[in-house]
């Protein structure tokens, strides 16, 4: 993660205008869309203030689109898209291919090894299948057999080409992200790579060689054990997310279950790669310094050659249950004392998620009414946080809050309701409402200007179901009304429909030396740490606000994986504003 992006001052006349509801509402971005001879969608947005495009594509498939069995294909596509093609990656193609069939041959016959290590472990004859002390003599030979080939692999392979590639020609950024509902590519390029960028994004659809493949599976376990399994609190965050989905596929994690992470088979990856990767479910998106016209051509030329899919991807049709009743988990971990509550709301678009996405913004942060109510108020928190995540199929809101010494959870959590009950029988009042909506609309200014920021809202709209909500959100917020409020919250905020966690430290584990980051990562904390030392180093208050803007504007899209680092950023940055608003 680097550093926040600053924003300079506005002109007084901008930020008068800016303050302007209808102002919000008018800002359009001209978006071009096109839609190939294969399905593919192209969105073009033409912007002429620097010699550079930021270029991206969205693949319409996440983790709610696998199954039991392969949870974490979406996220292993991720990886292996940047494995390269016959031309990019390897130093010998043809040996390259027959040591993948080799491989494979080995796999198959590792695959049936496993199977017989499953019978094995119900009948208890086995207590950890992942165990390698525990694999039998068969599987370690062939895994041994397997090892070789890897090896022989590697010799042949050209590490970070495709990177080096972009790099050369003075790319930058690339990257991409998984989540629920969609997978996103994106990089930046000069002005004059524009026909590179089709060039090497069209071959890794066209011809992708999904080397290393097993190899890579390996690298998203690990990260699994990183990101979950090591943390202080990820296990048991991740149980509460999969307790408060009852029936969607919401309810497993992104990177996916352990079980299934080095099971997921070549053959399975094919098959989901051949429908979720198909043109019709991709859409291209660029944004910057070019000629729409030019564009659309040099796309039909490079990318109508990928032929389109067999058939359409289908749509998720597991709906979440009704929650009838509350849930509640309680839970031991090395982390400070705190509560994390889910509330069922509703999916992307839908018209209740705009006031709810208000709301959130009435309890979040600094100025919000939780941090006032609970941690200068009452002084039962620390810190508290509040969010509305509209995914593509279902939603939710979540609110918690840390507890400072010498309260409990519970405490912190009576403390939220209160907030809650007030909020649905009194009005919020008009001066309250306004201003959410004036950081609505300074918001969506400053998402604006940049082409990057640009490329990463359509993605995300386009992800979800549709980038016209790049236009359409302004005005739906800016229409929301304090009986909207009081509707939402009477509807949405009821026991029955919660899911509650309640976290305490663990007996015999102590505070880490700062305890805001109990709750990381092992690799995350030295992120974190660099961040902080950043924010010190920087004394513009009004840039430092502009910047948590965004980020709390973010929040309810942050990936499952990185809330907990998200959340204790935005409280680093909080408290950064607060110590040179006091001057401190």
């Amino acid at each position: 993660m680097s550093r926040i992006r600053t924003f300079p001052f506005l002109p007084l006349l901008a930020v008068i205008l800016l303050l302007s509801p209808a102002a919000s509402v008018c800002a359009q971005v001209p978006v071009k869309e096109v839609t190939l001879a294969n399905g593919m969608r192209l969105l073009m947005v033409e912007r002429r203030d620097n010699p550079a495009i930021a270029g991206g594509w969205v693949a319409h498939v996440g983790s709610a689109n696998e199954r039991p069995g392969i949870t974490g294909i979406a996220h292993l596509f991720e990886h292996m898209m940047f494995k390269g093609t016959p031309t990019l990656g390897t130093k010998d193609y043809e040996k390259d291919q027959q040591i993948i069939a080799e491989q494979e041959r080995v796999r198959e016959l590792m695959r049936e090894e496993e199977a017989n290590m499953r019978a094995m472990w119900r009948r208890g004859e086995i207590t950890d299948l992942q165990d390698p002390d525990q694999h039998t003599a068969r599987y370690r030979e062939l895994a041994a057999e397997f090892k070789q080939l890897v090896e022989a692999q590697r010799e042949l392979l050209v590490k970070n080409e495709f990177d080096r590639i972009y790099t050369t020609a003075g790319a930058s950024g690339m990257n991409a992200f998984t989540s629920d509902d969609l997978t996103g590519y994106f990089i930046n390029v000069p002005a004059n790579k524009l026909e590179l960028w089709m060039w090497m994004e069209s071959e890794r659809l066209l011809r992708p060689v999904f080397r290393e493949f097993y190899a890579e599976r390996d690298v998203v376990f690990e990260e699994r054990r990183m990101r979950t399994e090591s943390t202080p609190i990820g296990k048991a965050a991740e149980a509460h997310l999969s307790m408060f989905w009852q029936s969607h596929p919401y309810s497993w994690p992104t990177i996916g279950w352990p079980s299934d992470i080095p099971a997921i088979s070549k053959a399975q990856a094919d098959e989901f790669y051949s429908i979720y990767y198909a043109p019709q479910n991709i859409t291209l998106i660029l944004v910057g310094d070019f000629d729409a016209a030019e564009a659309e051509k040099l796309a039909r030329s490079y990318f109508e050659r990928i032929p389109r899919g067999g058939k359409d991807a289908p749509d998720v049709v597991t709906l979440e249950m009704p929650q009838e009743v509350e849930k509640r988990m309680h839970a031991e971990v090395e982390a400070n004392p705190q509560v994390d509550i889910y509330w069922h709301t509703v999916p992307f678009q839908h018209p209740d998620s705009y006031p709810l996405a208000v709301l959130a913004q009435l309890l979040e942060g600094r100025t919000g009414r939780l941090y006032k109510g609970l941690v200068l108020g009452s002084e039962v928190a620390t810190d508290t946080f509040a969010y509305q995540s509209s995914k593509k199929w279902a939603g939710l809101f979540n609110i918690g809050g840390e507890a400072r010494e010498g309260k409990t959870p519970e405490e912190v959590e009576q403390g939220i309701y209160a907030e809650l009950e007030r909020l649905k029988t009194e009005p919020v009042p008009d001066y309250e409402l306004q201003k959410v909506k004036n950081n609505y609309a300074a918001n969506e200014y400053r998402k604006l200007n940049s082409s990057f920021s640009i490329l990463y809202q359509l993605i995300m709209y386009d992800g979800l179901g549709d980038w016209r909500e790049i236009n359409d959100a302004a005005a739906r917020l800016q229409a929301v009304t304090a009986a909207d409020i009081q509707r939402v919250t009477g509807k949405y905020f009821t026991r029955k429909n919660r899911a509650v966690a309640i976290y305490t430290r663990k007996p015999g584990t102590g505070a880490d030396e700062d305890p805001d980051l109990a709750g990381l990562a092992p690799d995350q904390k030295p992120i974190i740490q660099k961040l902080v030392g950043q924010l010190k180093a920087e004394s513009d208050i009004e840039q430092l606000k502009a910047g948590l803007a965004q980020m709390e504007q973010r929040a309810g899209g942050v990936d499952a994986k990185q809330q907990q680092f998200f959340k204790i950023y935005l409280k680093k940055l909080r408290d950064r504003i607060a110590e040179l608003e006091n001057g401190k």
